[in-house]
């Protein structure tokens, strides 16, 4: 069973992207076949991914009106099974006829277009949303309206926020100015839906750096379809980056003994560089992170290995923190200077729950009723199926892969996340102060998710490793390419997901009524702001628009005290304390 789908790594301290090449392929021209074979699967699952939001914006639709919205989403259906058909049968065929080298060029190529696929199902849904309005999810209100008067403020010359990371802001000012001038809305629109539609290539092609093909998809499709938010990609993206990123860190501190000097130096200022980047994006994550990460790197250090494999783990992380705090200078050096000013007040429904539940969220547009429960019951002491799935997952990964590099990322993320949520909540009547900790549920759902995923990997390799001593010394006949079939399989099934899960998403995103509290109002405020030429969206509630506003460097908010939101002022004092703003 040397194919078997589960391909359980050689290494016990890591989980490598690939197998050793045999010495008789080695040289100049293996080097040369490896390279291209990853150029080609970066390239087939960002192109998918972004053709297919293309694509998308050319179906024709009225997406302010329900019916007009599901057509559009039945269409993105069938357009992406045109695309994976053809290809999930050529994987399929061969697992059954092709050679071993072809199959896994196959599988890893039909992996990345499967990444790419399901968030450009979502991309391509919210292409559909925003038919007919050159204006981004959230036209000049909320989180967008901050964004583009950080970016106006920008190029006028003011110079960055003083806390809000400013990558994003950067990068949708030199987008305006050189693709939209004059246009900030718009060249949000066009950031939105690339950002959407790369999102699960980057986070798959991230997970490829540990781990193989079938099971990078595993972890990076459905986490990258559930964080995925249109309004404000960057953010998630940053997240679900930065757990390979650190799982790839603690794998070379792991390997770091067989590393030269310069080696070390160089991985190290490379990791670090992208650690600045992604600090730059949204630093939030690393800030929940960091103790869990601090204790991670601490276990992995070699200490007992030498004063010349220490020499190398210093090289290595040194080289990490000194390019980090080079890339990330900008935030860094403001958050010194600002950090104690920076506090947040704004409570919405998701802090008014139970602190302890993880498994799903509402934001403050959620649409739920307000007659159904939330959290939803489980049938365990409140724990739902999905919960107790997702902890046993954690039981075997701790049990199995507590050595792995990669599952001590998971766990520094969770460890990290999981404290410090419990101490910004817990101090927040006392502080005033909610310290955005209800997004801490993202980065521990994605590390429990991350876990169950590396859970079955192992313990399918174990199966493996156990099932070949047992037939050491007696044939067994299975099916033959069983390994091969299995993989396939799962390829296929994992295609079935990313459309389903996409097609979830991008309807979340259709415009609906104000009146209704969803996630569909930042697509209809879109359709209510002018065009360039004063005319409306041709699909514009009521055939009428305003005209946009200037936008002003926004401003810090002055409140003292907790701003308790999605409740009504009769329930402010029940829920927050104190007298409601009119009263």
């Amino acid at each position: 069973m040397a194919d078997v789908a589960t391909e359980a790594p050689d290494d016990p301290q890591a989980f490598p992207a690939e197998p050793a090449a045999p010495a008789v392929r080695g040289g100049a021209r293996a080097h040369y076949r490896r390279l291209l074979a990853a150029g080609a699967e970066a390239a087939v699952a960002l192109g998918v991914g972004v053709a297919f939001m293309v694509w998308a914006r050319n179906i024709h639709v009225d997406p302010l009106i329900r019916i007009g919205q599901v057509s559009g989403l039945a269409k993105l259906q069938f357009r992406a099974a045109l695309l994976a058909l053809p290809l999930l049968a050529v994987v399929l065929y061969a697992a059954h006829r092709s050679d071993h080298r072809r199959f896994r060029l196959l599988l890893r190529l039909g992996c990345a277009a499967v990444a790419g696929l399901g968030t450009g199902i979502v991309a391509g849904g919210i292409a559909v949303a925003l038919r007919g309005t050159p204006w981004g999810l959230g036209g000049q209100d909320g989180d967008p309206a901050t964004l583009q008067g950080y970016a106006e403020s920008f190029l006028r010359g003011e110079g960055l926020p003083d806390l809000y990371p400013p990558g994003f802001v950067v990068l949708l000012a030199e987008w305006t100015k050189y693709l939209r001038p004059g246009h900030v809305g718009y060249a949000l629109k066009d950031l939105q839906l690339l950002l959407s539609a790369v999102f699960g290539p980057l986070c798959y092609l991230a997970w490829r750096s540990l781990l193989r093909p079938a099971w990078a998809l595993a972890v990076a499709l459905p986490a990258a379809i559930l964080f995925l938010d249109p309004i404000r990609p960057y953010s998630h993206l940053v997240m679900v980056l930065m757990l390979p990123l650190l799982g790839r860190l603690l794998t070379e501190l792991s390997r770091v003994r067989a590393l030269s000097i310069p080696s070390a130096l160089l991985r190290g200022v490379a990791l670090g560089a992208a650690f600045g980047l992604l600090f730059l994006g949204y630093s939030g994550w690393f800030v929940w992170s960091a103790p869990g990460a601090l204790v991670g790197i601490l276990a992995l250090v070699p200490w007992r290995h030498g004063r010349s494999a220490l020499a190398r783990a210093g090289v290595l992380l040194g080289g990490t923190a000194l390019a980090a705090g080079l890339v990330g200078a900008p935030l860094l050096l403001r958050m010194a200077q600002h950090g104690a000013a920076a506090v947040d007040r704004y409570a919405y429904f998701d802090v008014y729950i139970d602190p302890a539940y993880v498994m799903g969220w509402r934001y403050d547009r959620s649409g739920w009723p307000a007659s159904w429960a939330w959290p939803p019951p489980g049938e365990l002491a409140g724990q739902g199926t999905f919960t107790l799935l997702v902890l046993a997952g954690l039981a075997l990964a701790l049990a199995l892969g507590l050595r792995r590099p990669a599952v001590v990322a998971a766990l520094s993320c969770l460890a990290g996340a999981w404290v410090l949520r419990f101490w910004f909540a817990g101090h927040m009547q006392r502080d005033q102060a909610v310290m955005l900790y209800p997004r801490t549920t993202w980065l521990i759902l994605y590390a429990l998710i991350t876990l169950t995923v590396l859970a079955a990997m192992l313990l399918s390799g174990g199966v493996q490793a156990a099932w070949q001593r047992l037939t050491a010394r007696q044939a067994v006949r299975l099916p033959r390419f069983l390994g091969r079939r299995l993989a396939a399989g799962s390829l296929c099934g994992l295609a079935v997901f990313g459309a389903m899960a996409g097609s979830w998403s991008a309807n979340r995103y259709m415009p609906s009524d104000p009146a209704k509290g969803d996630m569909g109002l930042d697509a209809w405020r879109s359709h209510t702001l002018e065009r360039a030429d004063g005319s409306c969206s041709p699909y514009a509630p009521g055939h009428t628009c305003t005209a946009p506003h200037e936008l002003w460097r926004p401003q810090d908010s002055k409140d003292v005290r907790i701003w308790c939101g999605n409740v009504p002022y009769t329930s402010w004092t029940e829920y927050c304390g104190g007298k409601p703003p009119a009263g």
